[in-house]
């Protein structure tokens, strides 16, 4: 992907909020001594591993936090401790999946 200069870009970075994500333990206890969210903690790490995010929200406060990330910086043990907390089990969109590529294919828009 470097080689044309392509890059990352985090579809739904939030997860659609599943699993907890906005209260996760792991991710309040790295953003505390910053003074940060779990959200700015996920919207800091994609930064910072050179992904491109664009975080959804209709919520003012909240569109403020997700700009409110260059103020601070995750250590190395902090993204080790993101990393670990992969399930490798995608929770929006499974393109590895048949049954997925079936469902994906099967929609249609009418204009």
């Amino acid at each position: 992907m470097e080689l044309h200069d392509i890059r990352l870009m985090a579809w739904a970075p939030f997860a659609k909020g599943q699993c907890g994500i906005f209260q996760a333990p792991t991710l309040a206890a790295i953003g505390k001594p910053y003074g940060k969210t779990p959200a700015q903690v996920i919207l800091r790490w994609l930064l910072q591993e050179n992904i491109i995010a664009i975080p959804k929200s209709v919520h003012e406060e909240r569109i403020r936090q997700n700009f409110s990330i260059d103020d601070f910086e995750l250590t190395a043990d902090n993204i080790a401790t993101i990393h670990h907390m992969d399930r490798y089990n995608p929770l929006i969109l499974d393109i590895a999946s048949i049954d997925e590529v079936h469902r994906l294919y099967g929609i249609t828009f009418k204009q």
